[in-house]
């Protein structure tokens, strides 16, 4: 690799982790449109309740990046590790709410994470993933707040 490609390659995440991240969306994607198709109450609820448990996963795991992070020693602030906690906690209050009110409550904070990372991630060294951490909070945040229209 010469110098100009390494030099692009350190301010992008890895092409397999944008991939990861991009296929990351389907369940997001999939369940916002199955909410909009499914008439049936009893598959609608399920699909809603999936979607709900998944947003509150990709929370949790939000929330494990900045624990992680704290791990290093030249990694985030000591802060990061109490606002690690926050996603999860959040993303399983969601899960437990109709998801009308759980499926917001997700979307919002995604946006909420990502609006957190703007500031922590360059404090870690890790501001070339804003672009694609922005792109998978619209899309999965937009999913959210489409499928709890369709609730």
């Amino acid at each position: 690799m010469n110098a100009p490609t390494r030099a692009l390659a350190l301010h992008e995440p890895p092409a397999d982790a944008a991939r990861l991240s991009y296929l990351g969306l389907l369940p997001f994607v999939l369940g916002a449109a199955l909410l909009w198709l499914i008439d049936s109450p009893e598959p609608h609820a399920f699909v809603a309740l999936a979607l709900a448990a998944y947003g509150a996963t990709v929370l949790a795991f939000l929330g494990g990046v900045h624990w992680g992070l704290t791990m290093n020693a030249h990694g985030e602030p000591p802060a990061a590790r109490r606002w690690a906690v926050v996603p999860p906690l959040v993303g399983t209050l969601a899960v437990v709410m109709p998801a009308f009110s759980g499926l917001p409550l997700v979307g919002m904070m995604l946006v909420v994470c990502y609006l957190v990372d703007r500031r922590l991630y360059p404090q870690a060294q890790l501001a070339h993933w804003l672009t694609l951490r922005f792109r998978l909070t619209v899309v999965a945040a937009l999913c959210c707040f489409l499928a709890a229209a369709a609730t």
